[in-house]
């Protein structure tokens, strides 16, 4: 707990800066989040406290040090087949229903917004993979995009510690589709290829563009103001396709939230557009 008033001051401006940057909200009753992520930062630079490295960060020359220190602060938990039902659906329902709309020709675009270090793509990758029957003459393109740079360097390296690789893997599934090189396990380069990682800013234009067939954007928009959260919204809505799917986190839902998108009686879970944002 931060008790003293120029911390707490230095801390409210931290968690402004984050927020104004990249929509991420953190709670005043876990601002000590800040204090222990910068931590490390304040460490490597020579910074003896929170109050200076405000000082630091607000004189205009420090793009790189700010750029570090966002990606300190931001939550980038992420793991395999997080939220077991999710991935249930998207593999016994959500799928079958993008092959059959997209049988024609043949071919469908994902987009993983918040991917973090890369599970939630790689996971997609490794269901795709092991149902190559159904997909064979198909041209799946999986995206995963994600605000932080260094979270997204993980991602394309594909080397997961032996923890985070017991986080929602079998071993069946540890063994078929990773190599152990040392302390680390290597994403077989068959599930690597399959995803594309960028930079990206959800709140921003960018370079990745749709129509896309189905959209996960999950246990990011719950950490947005809802003003913020409506700028995501309508960024998703430009970049999905008319009879795209929208897949959110467990505990998120669009009820209340926008109009851009409604509930899918089809499919509980998911989401379709209303309209095109404009």
């Amino acid at each position: 707990m931060i008790h003293d008033q120029p911390a707490v001051n230095a801390t409210r401006v931290l968690a402004g800066l984050l927020e104004s940057r990249t929509g991420q909200q953190i709670a005043p009753s876990r601002y000590w989040r800040i204090q222990t992520a910068l931590a490390p930062v304040l460490k490597d630079a020579g910074i003896p406290d929170l109050e200076a490295m405000v000082a630091v960060l607000l004189d205009g020359e420090n793009e790189h040090l700010l750029q570090k220190s966002l990606e300190a602060m931001l939550n980038n938990e992420s793991f395999f087949f997080r939220d077991v039902a999710t991935f249930s659906a998207i593999r016994g329902q959500v799928l079958p229903h993008l092959r059959e709309l997209r049988k024609a020709r043949r071919a469908i675009r994902i987009w993983c917004a918040g991917c973090s270090t890369g599970q939630e793509p790689l996971s997609l990758a490794m269901m795709i993979r092991d149902d190559a029957a159904v997909w064979q003459g198909w041209n799946v393109e999986i995206v995963g995009t994600d605000i932080s740079e260094t979270a997204l360097a993980k991602a394309r390296s594909g080397r997961f510690s032996q923890f985070e690789i017991q986080r929602g893997l079998s071993v069946d599934l540890m063994l078929k589709h990773f190599e152990q090189d040392g302390e680390e396990w290597i994403v077989n380069p068959d599930i690597h290829r399959l995803v594309t990682f960028k930079q990206e800013n959800i709140l921003r234009p960018g370079s990745v563009s749709g129509p896309f067939d189905l959209v996960l954007c999950r246990n990011v928009l719950m950490y947005f103001a809802p003003e913020t959260r409506h700028i995501a919204y309508s960024r998703i809505a430009r970049s999905i396709a008319p009879d795209g799917l929208l897949v959110l986190g467990s505990a998120e839902t669009v009820i209340g939230q926008t109009e851009i998108f409604e509930t899918n009686p089809a499919i509980r879970g998911t989401y379709l557009p209303v309209l095109q944002a404009s």
